[in-house]
């Protein structure tokens, strides 16, 4: 499934420009602003130095979730220092970093490896839309994606407010995920990723269950959205029957009951298969569901049925 916050390619100013030309047109395009040089560049000076932070992040349909259970999750937090510098906050580091700005026409930047173009700008609050880009070229019509944000002073002083309140999900959001929720629950096949993803707790000392965590950095705009759209365990059995290695995907339901979906490799055979399969679901249906004990994954504290990835090893006890 794809990720929507992809990786954008840092380009130069001038790439922009032309590329902006090439992906839209240039006769009389009401996409295309008309420019007088540093006039018509897209200016920060009036609100130099307030700090902002994201409240939402919502597609045009208002929805801050995709059908998959994809949250569009509101996470940075800036302050314009000038008109060729911004300081972004790190959560991987707890701090803000300083980053370049280029400025481009038609209210169009470039921060952090991200394109954005400003719909409002204020003191109070700033809406920026997420541009689309692919090799050496940006389409300023938008993806459709919004982020806005409030100053820490407006949300505290006027709004008597805090961010985790601010950052609640919405009634429509509620709906939606209410509507994903009853069908995952009732057809295995239409499971979505969970936001509070699926939990193991080992009730033994012979076995260790390691979920995969993502890390946030530069290279993927802080993004940690794999903890949960993706998650993956690492689980170890000492004291095996024998020692072995399966992968696999598993279905959990909104009771933490564990169904298989399939191996998480590939085979030259079809009976290679089969055995694989059968296998790997004696060890599901025994050690795991045995020692561990299942916690089903929820979206807005809604449990449902969710698609986990596994790779259990056994350790075989070692004889005199």
């Amino acid at each position: 499934m794809p990720t929507i916050n992809h990786q954008i390619k840092l380009l130069s100013f001038t790439f922009l420009f032309i590329n902006c030309i090439m992906i839209i047109g240039c006769k009389e395009n009401p996409n295309i602003v008309k420019h007088n040089g540093e006039k018509d560049l897209i200016s920060f000076k009036s609100i130099e130095g307030i700090s902002y932070t994201e409240i939402n992040r919502r597609q045009k349909n208002g929805l801050s979730f995709s059908e998959y259970g994809y949250q569009l999750e509101p996470q940075w937090k800036v302050n314009f220092v000038s008109d060729d510098s911004v300081s972004i906050y790190s959560p991987g580091k707890k701090r803000f970093l300083n980053f370049p700005l280029t400025r481009g026409y038609d209210s169009v930047f470039n921060t952090a490896r991200t394109w954005l173009k400003v719909k409002k700008m204020s003191k109070d609050s700033l809406v920026l839309e997420m541009l689309k880009a692919q090799n050496d070229s940006v389409d300023i019509r938008g993806a459709g994606i919004y982020m806005t944000f409030y100053a820490d002073n407006y949300v505290k002083n006027v709004l008597r407010s805090d961010i985790i309140t601010l950052r609640h999900a919405s009634r429509k959001d509620s709906l939606f995920i209410k509507s994903l929720v009853t069908k995952a629950n009732s057809d295995l096949k239409k499971a979505f990723a969970a936001r509070q993803p699926v939990a193991f707790i080992s009730k033994s000392p012979s076995v260790n269950v390691e979920k995969w965590k993502a890390e946030g950095n530069l290279l993927n705009n802080f993004d940690t959205s794999d903890d949960y759209f993706n998650p993956t365990f690492n689980i170890t059995i000492n004291k095996a029957y024998a020692n072995f290695y399966y992968s696999f995907s598993v279905y959990v339901d909104e009771k933490g009951q564990m169904y298989y979906r399939e191996p998480l490799i590939a085979f030259l055979g079809e009976s290679l298969r089969e055995s694989y399969i059968h296998e790997s679901q004696d060890v599901m249906n025994s050690y795991l569901k045995y020692y561990l004990q299942v916690i089903p994954g929820k979206t807005l504290n809604m449990p449902h049925t969710s698609l986990i990835n596994i790779h259990v090893e056994g350790k075989a006890k070692l004889r005199p």
